[in-house]
């Protein structure tokens, strides 16, 4: 067998490598810092590698001001601490991110930033991963990726988007629509992000215009003073989920009226089954609608082209714009450092669909891609940590401290 890069590295120097006795964790967002915690309360320690400055970089450099969390905090809390009772039902980015840091101090996880990983791979020969950032080599006999399902922003390809005259930039830099007083802007997207981000816009005296490519799902926020979704998690345990849906839908035409009629047409497949089926999350409605309604936010449809001042759409419309948004979400980056495993398709996501798509091939496990958020993101945890814990024992003749934690799912 010829020999690999990184070996050759290794021997002229340029590639300091370190045998680290746990798992490395490639990623110190909320998934690589639950999973964390979890191995420590199990006695297993671990290393964390993280490719920016700091913890949970995405909430902390790539989301906008007004940003809050859509579901209630019981379900965005990781394993074994909860979030503090003081704050609301629904935190703020900011309060988010101070309990993120608060978790990483409790625990005392330290991940070793500025340690982007360049590439991954099992070698077989050893029966250890190698995981290989700038000039150093980590060897372990578990790899556990934590990069998530939003590691890199989704950029996509419309036509003449180049010849645009004005600023385009993705919801990853967008801040506060302070930015954008007075002007036209063409918000491309309709998720949660790009009515936050609309709205936003309207309240900043500015003028949306929301490109709506496809089908969406609307949903008030709360029905009867409950969370939609708690009201839809409890509902499941006991009705089928067709008979969920229908409910959902009833009460959110009451509530909301028909979106059809705004040119918000509804998905055919109800919201959880088209949730659990493609991770595609209902938009769960905290004011855009009412300024789609008044006409403050214009729905426009999908995008033929873009002009240098504006842009053509499909209905044959032509308008003028001071600025693009794209809101059009994120994609995983595992495609572009893990090599030789087939574990992952081509979109960076577990061909294994939940909740079995956690263990993969030769110690490799994986945590916060379930499409089901930070709930299915620490149920993911617990299960890794208990997974590797069991092994540690054997490995090395140690008990476990604790393996009665359960993620409700």
């Amino acid at each position: 067998m010829g020999r690999s890069r990184k070996e050759d590295d290794i021997e002229k120097g340029t590639l300091s490598w370190q045998w680290v006795p746990g798992p490395v964790i490639v990623g110190a967002g909320p998934s690589g810092l639950a999973v964390a915690a979890c191995l420590q309360e199990n006695g297993v320690p671990c290393v964390i590698l993280e490719r920016s400055d700091c913890i949970a970089s995405l909430w902390q450099q790539r989301t906008y001001e007004r940003l809050k969390l859509h579901l209630p905090k019981q379900f965005c809390q990781l394993p074994l601490l909860d979030f503090p009772e003081s704050f609301p039902k629904y935190p703020t980015k900011h309060q988010f991110i101070s309990y993120l840091e608060s978790y990483a101090n409790h625990f005392s996880i330290e991940p070793r930033f500025r340690q982007a990983v360049s590439s991954a791979d099992f070698d077989s020969a050893t029966g250890f991963w190698r995981i290989r950032t700038g000039d150093s080599l980590y060897l372990s006999r578990w790899m556990i990726v934590a990069t998530g399902e939003n590691a890199e922003p989704n950029v996509p390809e419309i036509h003449g988007i180049e010849r645009f005259r004005g600023p385009v930039l993705h919801t990853s830099v967008y801040k506060s629509g302070s930015e954008f007083q007075k002007q036209r802007v063409l918000v491309v997207g309709c998720g949660n992000s790009g009515m936050e981000v609309s709205l936003d816009l309207c309240r900043r005296n500015a003028t949306p215009h929301m490109v709506v490519r496809n089908s969406v799902h609307i949903l008030p926020r709360e029905m009867f003073g409950i969370s939609t979704f708690t009201i839809a998690m409890t509902l499941n345990k006991w009705l089928p989920l067709k008979i969920v849906d229908k409910f959902l839908l009833v009460v959110a035409n009451f509530t909301l009226g028909n979106t059809d009629r705004l040119g918000l047409g509804r998905p055919k497949t109800g919201p959880i089954e088209l949730k659990n089926a493609t991770g595609k999350t209902p938009v769960l409605d905290v004011g855009a609608l009412s300024y789609i309604k008044s006409g403050k936010i214009k729905v426009m449809e999908g995008v033929k082209e873009v002009t240098q001042n504006g842009a053509k759409f499909m209905n044959g419309q032509e308008k003028e714009f001071d600025s693009i948004i794209l809101a059009t979400g994120y994609k995983s980056n595992v495609p572009k450092w893990l090599e030789g495993s087939d574990f992952f398709t081509k979109d960076g996501m577990p061909k294994t669909p939940f909740p079995n798509g956690w263990k993969g091939e030769n110690g490799m496990y994986v945590v916060g891609f379930t499409k089901r958020g930070l709930l299915g993101a620490s149920s993911d945890a617990v299960k890794v940590a208990r997974d590797i814990s069991d092994q540690w024992t054997v490995i090395n003749g140690r008990k476990s401290r604790s393996d009665s934690y359960i993620i409700p799912v």
